[in-house]
């Protein structure tokens, strides 16, 4: 049993004090770390099934019996990149973070999940606006300019409608998810995490820019409220390769 709360560190940023704390929870008999920004509750070790399932669901989708280059846009407390990583078909993994306290806290092994992210050779941890790459030709690997990958994972924002500040607000219309296709290979997979229920207006939109999309609710059992809670995991793929005659 760990202290009852800690604060690990703290982080000014341009949008808000970035925390990370860790504290004993008794309804689950653990420690849990918490990220809090400008004073609101960012992410949770709680509860992390949705996080999760983001790994699992796309890259289900984009395939299982083929080597694939992931994108995870968003490092957190490190569980959807874990979850990539258990992939045996995952290859190679940026994970983009803009914010350097939480690379920092990954860096110095602040978190459970530090030491796996940190010491995989096919992950690589790169500080960056994901949105601003998301919407530039050069993409999201420094070294290769124009890389695509097959598997795009995003979990930033807490929805497409409730967004840490307004920089990414673009990114969610059919412009700016086309955009983030194009950083995509044929058949490949776009996953986003949402903590809402399903929204067909935004599924509407996705439509727009993929072949492919759909929304899968993924449902659990929230400790805290004692009763089922369902998050969501949007997935949009592009077309597939066409063969040649």
């Amino acid at each position: 049993m760990g202290a009852m709360f800690e604060e690990l560190d703290y982080w000014p940023t341009e949008i808000g004090a970035l925390t990370l704390r860790r504290r004993w929870e008794p309804r689950l008999g653990r420690d849990v770390y918490e990220i809090h920004l400008g004073g609101e509750s960012l992410m949770t070790s709680a509860i992390t099934e949705s996080e999760v399932a983001l790994a699992d669901l796309g890259l289900a989708a984009a395939g299982a019996n083929r080597p694939l280059d992931v994108v995870v846009g968003g490092l957190g407390l490190g569980h959807t990149a874990h979850a990539a990583l258990a992939h045996d078909t995952v290859q190679s993994l940026i994970v983009v973070e803009m914010l350097e306290g939480v690379l920092s806290w990954h860096e110095r092994g602040l978190l459970p999940l530090s030491a796996q992210l940190t010491e995989d050779p096919r992950c690589r941890l790169v500080q960056g606006d994901f949105f601003a790459l998301a919407s530039a030709a050069s993409g999201f690997d420094p070294d290769r300019p124009g890389r695509r990958f097959d598997a795009i994972l995003v979990d930033i924002d807490h929805s497409p409608e409730m967004l840490l500040d307004d920089r990414s607000t673009a990114f969610y219309g059919p412009d700016g998810l086309r955009a983030l296709a194009a950083h995509l290979t044929p058949g490949g997979v776009f996953g986003l995490w949402s903590n809402d229920r399903p929204d067909p207006a935004f599924a509407d939109r996705l439509g727009q820019a993929f072949a492919h999309a759909r929304a899968e609710p993924v449902t659990f059992h929230n400790p805290f409220q004692d009763r089922p809670f369902t998050q969501t995991v949007y997935l949009g793929q592009t077309a597939a390769a066409t063969s040649s005659p």
